[in-house]
């Protein structure tokens, strides 16, 4: 049986003022990860800089500027596995993924294999959680579910 609790937001939380801004993506090439993000998800460059002996660059999801992705770009880092299936990821620590709601997870999937995307686990239903999920990953390992809320039956 699942544990659930729910508690109310805390306005009165010194952090109730945080949102999510961005989230950084490590990878070799700065030019090959700007090209891969922006054919295979529509993604655009806001802006990059030089820092550090790295190439940081901001890109943003084709209809949304209030996150963006940021690249950290340039060698010397190790590589993530790969992942053949969903279950062959859960033993790595650290994030694990990074969720985009869609309007449809079987468009989206669809459109991704049509681009070539590597599908990691395919549409299927949670109903435990009232969403339809699949994942996909990016050349370098990192992982993307998409949801989208179960429709009700009946």
């Amino acid at each position: 049986m699942p544990i659930t609790t729910s508690q109310p937001a805390d306005s009165a939380s010194p952090f109730a003022s945080w949102k999510v801004e961005h989230i950084a993506l490590r990878v070799p090439s700065f030019e090959a990860a700007v090209a891969w993000y922006g054919e295979k998800l529509d993604f655009r460059l806001k802006h990059s800089l030089p820092l550090a002996g790295l190439t940081f660059g901001f890109l943003s999801p084709a209809g949304d500027d209030r996150i963006s992705f940021e690249l950290l770009a340039g060698p010397g880092a190790d590589e993530r596995p790969t992942y053949a299936d969903l279950r062959s990821s859960y033993g790595l620590q650290g994030w694990h993924h990074v969720g985009l709601h869609v309007a449809s997870v079987d468009a989206a999937v669809d459109e991704l294999k049509r681009r070539g995307v590597a599908i990691v686990s395919e549409p299927h239903d949670v109903v435990s959680i009232g969403l339809r999920v699949a994942f996909f990953a990016d050349p370098w390992g990192n992982l993307f579910e998409l949801t989208e809320p179960l429709r009700s039956q009946g």
